[in-house]
């Protein structure tokens, strides 16, 4: 006989609650370690089912206020390290990428400055276009330190994203964005399949997982096809 997952019980809870309306959008659900008492499981059990209904788009958390139910519009938040493929999905469109880049690199002063890496240490390097219904809505150029992730170019890429890579070895506990608009070079603006000079949103993200700084990524989104949301709850 297999068993549920307890995690499981914690996700159909929550999503009762969303789904029902007892938990309307901006509603803050109970913390982890409520939800870990109220069912007898660890700390580790309860986030797991809350990072799974992030992933999802169903929540979002907001540093040191808590998660809140979403309303999981076609943006993605820029307070949360968000799951794209999963974002394309909960929209009810088709989710595909394409691996540009998939490799072993000496880091240059920057990579090494934003992974706080000595230069020409080893990092692993990424290059996707992620596509929706077969058009391309971000461009992900991504280094990985391999000593918290040495599996990380073993990853197969087509059946799991590198944030989902990641999220799997290193629950992500704090993130740093920095966005700006640009305009697109000509290389990316041919993978991005969009007129070179276009505008774009920019964003940088560092990640980290408890003490460890594990990736730095920069995204790159086509102006006309996707947002960034950052919304703040006031006391």
């Amino acid at each position: 006989m297999t068993t549920t997952p307890r995690y499981k019980a914690i996700e159909a809870f929550l999503l009762e609650r969303i789904q029902g309306g007892a938990f309307p959008v901006n509603h803050q659900i109970p913390p982890e370690e409520q939800l870990a008492r109220d069912f007898s499981v660890s700390r580790m059990t309860a986030n797991k089912a809350i990072n799974n209904l992030v992933q999802q788009g169903y929540l979002i958390r907001q540093a040191g206020l808590g998660t809140f139910v979403t309303d999981r519009k076609s943006e993605s938040s820029l307070h949360e390290v968000m799951n794209i493929a999963a974002e394309v999905r909960a929209r009810g469109h088709a989710y595909s990428n394409r691996i540009l880049r998939s490799e072993a690199l000496a880091a240059d002063d920057e990579v090494a400055l934003r992974l706080g890496l000595r230069i020409g240490a080893e990092v692993f390097h990424s290059i996707l276009v992620h596509l929706e219904d077969g058009v391309p809505i971000q461009l992900e150029d991504r280094f990985v330190n391999p000593r918290w992730v040495p599996h990380y170019l073993s990853s197969d890429f087509s059946k799991q994203t590198p944030n989902e890579v990641l999220v799997a070895s290193c629950p992500i506990s704090d993130v740093e964005h920095v966005v700006e608009a640009v305009h697109a070079d000509p290389r990316t603006a041919e993978w991005l399949d969009i007129p070179a000079g276009a505008a774009c949103l920019s964003m940088i993200r560092r990640t980290w997982s408890g003490e460890h700084l594990i990736s730095y990524v920069r995204l790159l989104h086509p102006g006309e096809r996707y947002k960034l949301r950052s919304s703040t709850k006031h006391r």
